[in-house]
């Protein structure tokens, strides 16, 4: 399922958004409705959909995809690097939790089709596997 954001086109009239439930958010995805969140990770989850490699790969012959780990909320990593926190990327990029996909992450994403997961923060695109 993807969600996207409806802007209309006349004047003074508001965005609709899809209402947030559990069954949307991604599967590691570490909130719940009892929890606040940042306006940017909300903004960021919103913009967050499920999406096929065939889609991904310019992304990938730009350099510009990045692979999360999949113990890791997708979100938080966008919001992190939105928000320019250089320690905690660091500490990703130096665990191998967050890194640029590799080709042969590439070669294996575009042999199986797995269910990825993406956001972006421009100029990068955040991606995880799912299931």
């Amino acid at each position: 399922m993807v969600w996207f954001i409806v802007t209309p086109a006349r004047a003074g009239a508001r965005r609709r958004t899809p209402p947030r439930t559990n069954a949307m958010l991604p599967a590691n995805t570490m909130t719940s409705p009892d929890t606040p969140q940042s306006p940017l990770y909300e903004k960021l989850l919103g913009e967050t959909a499920k999406i096929g490699w065939t889609e991904l790969e310019h992304f990938f012959a730009r350099g510009m995809l990045l692979r999360v780990a999949r113990d890791l909320d997708l979100v938080s990593v966008a919001e992190a690097i939105a928000n320019d926190d250089t320690p905690q990327v660091t500490q990703w990029l130096s665990a191998g939790l967050v890194e640029r996909v590799q080709a042969e992450t590439a070669a294996d994403f575009a042999a199986r089709d797995p269910e990825l997961w993406a956001v972006v923060v421009s100029p990068w695109v955040c991606v995880q596997e799912r299931g």
